[in-house]
């Protein structure tokens, strides 16, 4: 078996598991209660939140603990709004955003929001010109996904935070759930406000990230009731998955170089050894791109029977992303940077992790090719 669905979800190292059961059956103790096992609980907690923001260079009061990037993006993109409508109601972000940002935007037009989604070219490539251009006296928010989920397009994050710079009013989000580990990215030095991550994306357990809120920013909060994790996220918290969390995170960026070049090397040779084929389109650009993520077009046949057909030969792949596969809508990724309908609905994603190795590449391309030929007779 051959797992290429990672930027889906990864396996989950068995150091965190680990410590996910050590916790959730020895610490069991809701952190807000006062006794032994309430404390021991919140001391768990602190040295997560601690160990995460050491791990980013952040303050430890700049992290809240999510149940992943969903609710992360949906906390950084609807808490700004809220809190700042008094300064402006126009939020800018792209045409290719993960579904978690985009229906947040779409959510908030209905509400009376302005929002202008910034088309990307050919690539997937958004212009720091752009998102200045569409800024106005009314802006109070620009997100901007670090890595497409899709096909694997780095943005200009650097730029596009030294651009934002010049407009004070204006605070800048990230969603960095495809960057973390694979593309470096310095949270200080960017000018970010307000950035994204998943545990499950990076080894660790579903269910469990965080949001980097920078000091000074303030967030209405999506959930009320309590006064967890400083006031911006109510409910008892999922001490055992954010331990676990901290541990995927760390390990991870331990072996992070190591494996950012071992993915780059797999990745050059599938690309190489794909865009070959007469039938093949590799629709992941080869500058700017991350490590991790290939997107290719196998022309006449549609994505979602040829996962089911490498399926069978023991490849696991994806069309979409995952929250959008179920749908049966093609990629708006690919439609955005000019690819048609028919197109779209041909697309495969290969997506890499550090547990990938050079030795699947050869079994990984003779399955594909095999397929081709295989539905070819098919479709005749």
């Amino acid at each position: 078996m051959i797992y290429l669905d990672n930027s889906a979800t990864t396996k989950p190292y068995n150091e965190v598991i680990q410590s996910f059961t050590k916790v959730a059956t020895t610490y069991y103790g809701n952190p807000s209660s006062l006794h032994q096992f309430g404390v021991q609980a919140e001391n768990l907690l602190s040295r997560s939140r601690e160990q995460v923001a050491e791990l980013l260079h952040v303050s430890s009061n700049e992290i809240i603990f999510t149940s992943g990037g969903t609710e992360g993006n949906n906390l950084a993109i609807k808490g700004v709004a809220m809190q700042y409508k008094s300064r402006g109601q126009h939020i800018i972000t792209t045409n290719i955003e993960h579904d978690s940002v985009h229906e947040p935007f779409k959510q908030l037009e209905v509400l009376g929001f302005n929002v202008t989604y910034v088309p990307v070219d050919s690539s997937g490539f958004v212009s720091p010109a752009a998102i200045e251009s569409a800024i106005t006296d009314e802006t109070i928010l620009v997100s901007v996904m670090h890595v497409n989920n899709e096909i694997g397009t780095i943005q200009p994050i650097e730029e596009i935070g030294q651009m934002l710079t010049n407009y004070s009013k204006v605070l800048f989000h990230v969603d960095h759930v495809q960057g973390i580990g694979k593309v470096p990215l310095s949270l200080a030095d960017h000018k970010i406000d307000l950035c994204t991550l998943s545990g499950h994306k990076i080894h660790g357990l579903k269910g469990t990230g965080i949001l980097y809120k920078r000091n000074g920013v303030q967030l209405h909060p999506l959930l009320s009731g309590g006064s967890q994790e400083m006031q911006h996220r109510s409910g008892t918290e999922n001490v055992p998955g954010i331990v676990a969390f901290a541990k995927a995170l760390r390990l991870t960026l331990e072996h992070a170089a190591q494996n950012q070049q071992k993915m780059r090397g797999i990745k050059a040779e599938l690309m190489d050894k794909l865009s070959v084929h007469e039938r093949i389109t590799v629709n992941t650009p080869n500058e700017h791109s991350a490590p991790h993520i290939i997107n290719f077009t196998a022309q006449g046949i549609k994505g979602e029977v040829f996962v089911h057909a490498l399926e069978e030969k023991g490849v696991f792949v994806s069309t979409t992303s995952a929250c959008s596969s179920k749908r049966k809508k093609p990629s708006k990724t690919l439609l955005a940077i000019g690819k048609n309908y028919e197109e779209a609905d041909q697309s495969i994603r290969l997506s890499l992790s550090g547990l990938n190795d050079y030795n699947e590449v050869t079994p990984i391309v003779n399955a594909i090719f095999t397929v081709i030929e295989d539905l070819k007779k098919v479709m005749r």
